[in-house]
This record gives C-alpha cells, sequence and structure tokens, in this order.
C-alpha cells in the first residue's frame, strides 16, 4: 500500500498522484463514486454501459425475429403493422413452417 499526500484546490479539487491512477485506471473524465466512512474518504471507479434506446423499427425487428411458429409470426406481423410499420421492410427472419 502506498501512501502519498495531495492539497485540496480551488473548488474541491484533488490530484490523485500518477501512480494511483495508473494502478487504478483513472483518467480524464473517469467517473467515481465518493463515499464517507468513518475513517474518511473513499473514491472508487464506476464502471457506466451505454443504453440503447430502441426505436420503433428495432422495438417490431425483436417482435418479428423472436417468433417461433408460424402463429406467433402472424401475431408480430399484426403488432408490427399496429406501430404503423411495414413487417416487409423490416430485416428479420421468418420462421420454418414446419
Amino acid at each position: 500500500m502506498s501512501v502519498e499526500t495531495t492539497k485540496i484546490g480551488k473548488r474541491g479539487t484533488i490530484v490523485i498522484p500518477a501512480e494511483l491512477r495508473n494502478k487504478y485506471g483513472f483518467t480524464e473524465g473517469s467517473n467515481l463514486v465518493i463515499e464517507s466512512l468513518p475513517e474518511g474518504v473513499l473514491l472508487r471507479p464506476v464502471i457506466t454501459l451505454p443504453i440503447e434506446i430502441y426505436t420503433s423499427e428495432r422495438k417490431a425487428e425483436f417482435l418479428l425475429n423472436n417468433a417461433i411458429t408460424p402463429e406467433e409470426y402472424a401475431m408480430a406481423v399484426k403488432k408490427v403493422r399496429e406501430m404503423g410499420l411495414d413487417s416487409e421492410k423490416i430485416p428479420h427472419q421468418k420462421p420454418d413452417n414446419k
């Protein structure tokens, strides 16, 4: 465990020594959680994942591709039409007619 000192700058900024930034993967713009503990303050990296906002076309693609039977496919086509979309223009694979 390494111990180093630093100062608090204007607006509460703290410089984290390079050795610790490299060790924990902190880079400019990194998101951190700061937690108050009885012993002091704990900084931890935060992992953020992008969120996809689905368009109507993407939702229709899910509906059509997840249909397994011809009956489910027919229901999916109906739902896609209710969404105001043409199922023939949505990229998807039709289920086998077995």
